[in-house]
């Protein structure tokens, strides 16, 4: 089934060697269907909020009742990605987790029409682990990867304990990245074979 796929490379602020991913989704996708596939790729849990800036605005969930807000959110799965391409907007920021500021460079580096044989989202590369969440940012991490990775740290056991084991700086977890993202593609195949001429595409 042939659909607009768009080719996006998303890219964590703030830490070097560069942690990213590249992934193929369907332009019909909404922001939140995008924030699944970010959580996943990039490897997060999503215990936290989020929001994507794009232009003057923000997307996210809105919690109208908080009272912290002193702009206005909308709706992550109000707008699809195809909305924001004829915009104009090609590139926008998501962030994740307001304590730690975990800021990710959301790219679309290229449009075209999918494969026929094909399932979207369709995971394609990327290179480095995320942080663990709650690490303390970009700093807390720095000083978190120093002391796992060395075993002559004075903290090294103590990070050991908190993480819960090894961590593999260069290990992005693959396998299990490219089994949820399959999940996700088979999961929107149904409602696109049995509902195409109603134009209902993947949607929360």
């Amino acid at each position: 089934m042939i659909e607009p796929i768009a080719r996006i490379r998303i890219e964590l602020q703030g830490i070097e060697p560069r942690i990213w991913r590249r992934v193929d989704v369907p332009c019909s996708s909404t922001l939140m269907n995008l924030h699944d596939i970010i959580q996943v790729t990039m490897g997060w849990a999503g215990t936290h909020l989020f929001e994507f800036n794009v232009g003057d605005k923000v997307y996210g969930q809105p919690f109208p009742d908080v009272g912290f807000e002193e702009r206005r959110v909308y709706k992550a799965k109000s707008i699809r990605l195809q909305t924001l391409l004829d915009r104009g907007f090609d590139r926008f920021l998501y962030i994740y987790d307001f304590g730690d500021d975990w800021r990710h460079d959301v790219i679309v580096e290229d449009i075209r029409d999918g494969e026929v044989d094909t399932d979207y989202p369709c995971f394609i590369d990327g290179a480095r682990r995320c942080p663990p969440e709650d690490v303390g940012g970009t700093m807390g991490f720095a000083e978190f990867l120093e002391a796992i990775t060395d075993p002559t740290h004075e903290e090294h056991e103590q990070m050991l304990a908190w993480y819960g084991g090894p961590y593999d700086p260069e290990d992005i977890n693959e396998r299990h990245v490219r089994s949820v993202i399959e999940s996700f593609a088979v999961r929107r195949r149904g409602p696109l074979q049995s509902h195409r001429k109603g134009n209902r595409p993947w949607s929360h």
